[in-house]
């Protein structure tokens, strides 16, 4: 159960404010727990960031494929829209999401193989469901593999918003970039 909590208020504080600027004792005081007490559960910092880190990845990509299965019989475009959409309200209410996004654009210099080989390979998984629902798609006029690689990159740009800017160019660029979008994939 401890390591666990460790791991609730570990992801809070990475999200917030990076691997550089989380304290372990600031989240044993979360925790309720001395400092020292990490340590049985967690070997150092690293340890306890890169596996909630990894953690967070796998839990996140399980949460994709449960959204795009729920969703099964609505119009792929409004799937897809909403997916964005519901990325930025993740982002702002969900520290899971912050975590990974965060991380995977200002990863820590020392464990940046590490963290870029897990978040690219959550890429990949992502790619791989975006491909997936292409294939259903009666008028798309583009290959699926592309369709899925301009998606991801629409979805890195409205990343950056959220975490360089915040919502209101998200959404913006989001407004703008989505009908363009997919008038280009789809005749």
């Amino acid at each position: 159960m401890t390591a666990n909590s460790i791991k609730e208020a570990a992801i809070r504080h990475f999200a917030d404010t990076g691997y550089e600027g989380t304290a372990l004792s600031a989240i044993a005081l979360d925790v309720g727990i001395k400092k020292q007490s990490i340590y049985s559960h967690f070997k150092n910092k690293d340890e306890l960031f890169l596996e909630s880190y990894f953690e967070i990845l796998n839990d996140e990509k399980d949460f994709i494929l449960s959204y795009f299965q729920k969703q099964k019989g609505h119009p792929i475009d409004e799937m897809m829209f909403y997916f964005l959409f519901d990325i930025k309200n993740r982002f702002f209410n969900d520290s899971k999401i912050k975590f990974i996004f965060r991380t995977g654009f200002l990863p820590p210099a020392h464990l940046h193989d590490k963290v870029m080989n897990a978040f690219y390979c959550y890429l990949d998984e992502l790619e791989k469901i975006f491909i997936d629902l292409f294939a259903d798609l009666s008028n798309l006029k583009v290959d699926k593999n592309e369709a899925a690689i301009a998606f991801l990159g629409l979805l890195d740009s409205l990343l950056i918003e959220l975490v360089y800017s915040g919502e209101e160019r998200f959404q913006r660029r989001l407004n703008s970039s989505w009908p363009i979008y997919w008038s280009g994939i789809t005749s």
